[in-house]
């Protein structure tokens, strides 16, 4: 049996994440966030990687947040900092990240879940923050929950600490999708296959023109977005794109 706290496999363009620590809900630590990063690293490198799929091993929990016995402890401090530079570095990562949810996804299981750019669940899954309810609060979890969620509802969840049903986490836009349990698996298998097929560097100059986009003033943002449209139009893909349409055929991209 594999002890790492996280496994990594590549398979037909997609980089598999998989947080190993199925005991424990997938409760993640020090060394799981160190190899998350470290793994995210990897497929970032990777050519042959086009989509990155982060989910929790087994079928009763995506991830329930830190191991609290050691969440604060003297290195504390260094452990929440890298676990902030996680939640960045997925949030900000140059390929599409899919999160496949099944079972609980609480806490700092939810700032891996919000992170990642499409969320598909299964409706037997579980959210919520319950921080709160040991005298502690979801401070870098907040970030994310608030670019997703509208503000009475994003506090309601933080105040209450209540778990939330897979179609509540959908109503307030945590999550993108619902399917049947026993249809999760074919679900996100079709999300992977078509976010491969895309042309891998349109995709990459989008995201992080959208990425750093974020905060600027309306003026600022379009005249910024006008420049990265030239960029993306000029690459090869964007060629091959408009050529396969015209021509009635489906692209072939290479990234260039």
């Amino acid at each position: 049996m594999d002890e790492r706290h996280v496994l990594y496999d590549v398979r037909d363009g997609v980089a598999y994440i998989t947080i190993n620590r199925e005991q424990q809900r997938n409760a993640i630590t020090p060394e799981a966030v160190a190899l998350l990063h470290e793994y995210l690293d990897q497929a970032a490198r990777d050519e042959a990687v086009r989509v990155v799929q982060v989910t929790g091993a087994g079928e009763k929990a995506f991830c329930t947040g830190a191991q609290l016995s050691g969440a604060v402890s003297t290195e504390g401090r260094d452990v929440f900092a890298d676990y902030a530079a996680l939640l960045n570095k997925i949030a900000g990562f140059p390929k599409p990240t899919v999160a496949r949810v099944k079972g609980f996804c609480l806490a700092g299981g939810m700032g891996f879940m919000l992170a990642c750019d499409i969320v598909i669940a299964s409706d037997d899954s579980r959210f919520g923050t319950p921080e709160v309810n040991v005298g502690l609060w979801p401070m870098m979890i907040g970030a994310l929950i608030f670019r997703n969620v509208l503000q009475k509802k994003a506090m309601e969840m933080i105040l209450l600490g209540e778990r939330l049903t897979a179609r509540e986490a959908l109503d307030r836009g945590l999550v993108t999708r619902v399917v049947p349990a026993d249809r999760l698996d074919e679900e996100v298998a079709e999300v992977l296959k078509a976010l491969a097929a895309k042309s891998p560097i349109g995709i990459r100059i989008g995201k992080e023109a959208f990425y750093e986009m974020e905060g600027m003033q309306l003026a600022e943002a379009l005249q910024f977005l006008a420049k990265k449209i030239g960029e993306v139009a000029s690459t090869e893909d964007a060629v091959e794109g408009i050529t396969a349409f015209i021509e009635k055929r489906p692209p072939v991209f290479k990234g260039r």
